[in-house]
């Protein structure tokens, strides 16, 4: 079967994202505006650490005033299924009770941001009515990009959802919000949104223009701002606090809607470790990534990593694997220099012997073949 020319594709772009707003104090400045109506009230999504050890939470409460219609503060690390139970029946009930509550607020990283999208969906299925979703992320994962989200069973795997009914629809890229996040937080997922960034290079859906294009550009903004940011120490140089946000929206958010079966490898291996084990994605991401792309070198995506050289600092030689190889490189010498470096799975609390178990659920239920093999000896690794 022949391979498709290389600047042959199609994007197709997401139609409800409305707005985009960055800069410090973007939220107070626009987020009233951007309800939906002059009567709307809005019910903030958040997790229990914003809420009670931050004054973020009652910030956010009191721009809203009379616009604020209730706080759920219950939402955890990788979104457990019982919490989107609890939510969805108060939600509803509100609704009933006072139909002008129409938007939800998500406060914080991709579990907030994807317990509001997943609510948005359940809600739209529930009673035919659209709610506007408005998101203020506080690290760089990036899931305000994208009407998709998962939630964890209480066996700890994970159900990925996607539709249409889960966009955002404004983001606000505020430094102010920023603020108190863990810097460790803030640079793991900033290694989340360069996994995004580089999977893009070999998506077999991946568009030209705009993805692999912002793909680039992400990387290269990445590369540069996240060893400043571990540099400064703080979050208090709002210009690089919102450089790195962009490019976390760069990284994921023009990647259009034609995704087939979903990201790369590293994703895939990122989600059989993530909630399985209690590891936060930004994590798996320095645990996969530079591996996976010396991986994908050898699976014959040379010529795709290669236009990434540049922009992880390296000098195009014009040999395609050498120069992709440099990108593998550099990206375990970036999660090195941040401080973010596992030396082994086992000091994640993940034993050898779940090698086999990983590989399957990363290759969805595939259970032999070469490929798989491969796999499994890249998995291991990571020991």
């Amino acid at each position: 079967m022949s391979q498709p020319h290389p600047f042959s594709g199609h994007w197709q772009p997401n139609p409800h994202l409305q707005h985009l707003y960055y800069g410090p104090d973007c939220v107070s400045q626009h987020l009233l505006d951007t309800l939906p109506k002059s009567t709307s009230k809005a019910i903030i999504i958040t997790g229990t650490t914003l809420a009670t050890r931050t004054p973020l939470v009652q910030r956010l409460q009191t721009l809203l005033s009379t616009h604020h219609a209730a706080t759920i503060s219950s939402i955890a690390q990788h979104t457990p299924s019982h919490i989107i139970d609890d939510a969805i029946n108060i939600i509803v009930t509100l609704h009933a009770e006072d139909p002008t509550t129409d938007t939800l607020i998500s406060l914080g990283g991709g579990s907030p941001i994807d317990a509001a999208k997943i609510l948005a969906l359940k809600f739209h299925q529930a009673t035919n009515i659209t709610l506007t979703h408005l998101a203020i992320p506080t690290t760089l994962s990036a899931a305000e990009t994208t009407p998709a989200g998962s939630t964890t069973q209480p066996d700890g795997t994970k159900t990925g959802i996607r539709d249409a009914k889960m966009a955002v629809h404004a983001i606000f890229y505020d430094p102010v919000y920023t603020k108190y996040t863990p810097m460790d937080l803030w640079l793991s997922t900033g290694i989340r949104a360069l996994d995004h960034a580089v999977e893009a290079m070999y998506h077999p859906t991946a568009s030209e223009v705009p993805w692999k294009i912002l793909a680039i550009y992400a990387v290269r903004e990445l590369f540069e701002c996240l060893p400043k940011a571990k540099k400064d120490g703080d979050m208090s140089d709002d210009a690089t606090t919102v450089r790195l946000m962009l490019a976390s929206f760069a990284s994921s958010g023009l990647k259009g809607e034609d995704l087939g079966a979903g990201m790369g490898l590293s994703h895939s291996l990122g989600y059989a470790l993530g909630s399985p084990y209690g590891i936060p994605h930004g994590i798996t991401s320095c645990v996969t990534l530079g591996k996976v792309v010396g991986f994908m070198v050898g699976e014959g995506k040379g010529r795709e990593i290669a236009r990434l050289v540049r922009a992880v600092g390296g000098v195009r030689t014009g040999d395609d694997e050498v120069d992709a190889r440099v990108v593998g490189d550099r990206i375990v010498a970036l999660v090195e220099t941040l401080g973010l470096g596992v030396r082994s799975l086992e000091e994640l609390g993940v034993g050898r012997d779940e090698v086999s178990l990983i590989v399957r659920r990363a290759l969805r239920g595939v259970d032999k073949g070469e490929f798989y093999d491969r796999v499994e000896g890249l998995v291991e690794s990571f020991f």
